[in-house]
């Protein structure tokens, strides 16, 4: 008998070459630059929702997709009149506890307007 099990892990880390986008609970909370290892709180994909993920075909044209990034694919953040859309992801994985307890506070920039 097998059991159907939920998801009970709430962060997730997108990892691109330069940059990796930590997301809680489907929301981007905190950017880090990997080669700094500095967060980034002003960065445009904080506080935000993923759209989508965009895959570049072979000729070089942008297909924007519904559904979750996968390595090889772009994280699309849109929908606000503000599109980002990253460099392709080379790893896509769970941050491990210590990071998480890193994350630096948003509090400071929750009223930002920038």
């Amino acid at each position: 008998m097998s059991q159907v099990s939920t998801e009970r892990r709430i962060h997730k880390m997108f990892v691109t070459r330069n940059t990796e986008y930590h997301f809680r609970s489907g929301i981007c909370i905190a950017v880090r630059d990997r080669r700094s290892g500095s967060w980034l709180p002003a960065h445009l994909a904080l506080r935000r929702t993923l759209a989508g993920r965009v895959c570049f075909q072979p000729n070089g044209v942008a297909l924007p997709n519904d559904g979750e990034p996968q390595v090889g694919e772009a994280l699309y953040f849109g929908g606000d009149g503000r599109d980002l859309v990253t460099s392709l992801l080379c790893d896509v994985e769970r941050p491990p506890k210590k990071l998480v307890e890193e994350y630096p506070d948003p509090a400071p920039f929750l009223d930002c307007a920038c």
